[in-house]
């Protein structure tokens, strides 16, 4: 049997070394091109890394992040981490600050898939997807894109990023990444010895899961955590046009060398959205 290929990080705007390091966790398709919208907002405060996952990936949680931590500590050096993991790779993002609580500097969650568990309609979803017909696959990736985002905010051309990103992913890897979700419980890891302060983006009109609820338990379990609501964004949200990522992060002082007033944003309290 051939040895998987091992993860990998690429940097989408080139490499600054200077700069503290911001790494994005994708979501299911595993690739990091989505982050492209993002990426043009933060290049000028962070060298950015963008993790890939490759598509016959059938790696554990435990291997995951063990990777993961190697490949981010081997190009971060001594610089300043910001974890950044949306979706599945909020998932991610949680297992690799259990593994290593000091790595990152910042920890930012979007719309994390950590609830999947709690849902029985998604573990039938997940044991449902291997068995079937790959035609049938295909297709009700496209039925599913309304779940998945609110397309009335998203761009043509982000759209069709976002089909494009669906369709690449193997039916056996969408099967093997929902698995992992099913899997993954918050509870073993021991979140209360993260030092990093949180910064938890929720989205209120997510039609795949609670991802506001989801943050607001979270908070509980993190020592450092600001909640951010966007009130009719999607799952997908950082695909949308009114969603801006580095105003966010400079919104609650998550940006590089940005002093935060602890007075004006207590822990755990809610800022204005800046996207509608």
């Amino acid at each position: 049997m051939a040895e998987p290929v091992p993860l990998k990080l690429y940097a989408p705007t080139g490499k600054h070394p200077n700069r503290p390091m911001f790494v994005y966790l994708p979501g299911m398709d595993g690739s990091g091109e989505l982050f492209a919208l993002q990426s043009a907002g933060l290049k000028s405060h962070f060298d950015i890394r963008c993790l890939v996952i490759p598509g016959d990936d059938l790696s554990s949680w435990e291997r995951l992040a063990h990777q993961a931590v190697q490949l981010i500590r081997q190009e971060a050096g001594m610089a300043p981490v910001y974890l950044c993991g949306e979706s599945f790779g909020a998932c991610l993002a949680l297992r690799i600050v259990a593994l290593a609580p000091a790595l990152a500097s910042h920890l930012i969650l979007i719309n994390s898939a950590s609830s999947f568990h709690r849902f029985p309609w998604l573990h039938w979803v997940a044991n449902l997807t291997p068995w079937v017909a790959p035609p049938l696959y295909q297709s009700s990736n496209l039925f599913s894109l309304p779940v998945l985002a609110n397309l009335s905010r998203i761009g043509e051309v982000n759209r069709q990023a976002l089909m494009r990103a669906m369709t690449a992913v193997t039916q056996s890897s969408a099967a093997w990444r929902m698995a992992l979700l099913s899997q993954f419980r918050l509870e073993p890891l021991q979140l209360q010895r993260v030092t990093a302060p949180t910064l938890l983006v929720a989205s209120l009109g997510d039609r795949l899961l609670p991802s506001l609820e989801e943050a607001q338990r979270l908070a509980e379990l993190l020592p450092n955590p600001r909640i951010y609501p966007l009130p009719h964004s999607g799952h997908a949200s950082l695909l949308e046009d009114g969603v801006n990522l580095g105003a966010i992060m400079g919104a609650v002082g998550f940006l590089p060398n940005q002093i935060r007033d602890s007075e004006k944003l207590p822990s755990g309290n809610q800022p204005a959205p800046l996207a509608t």
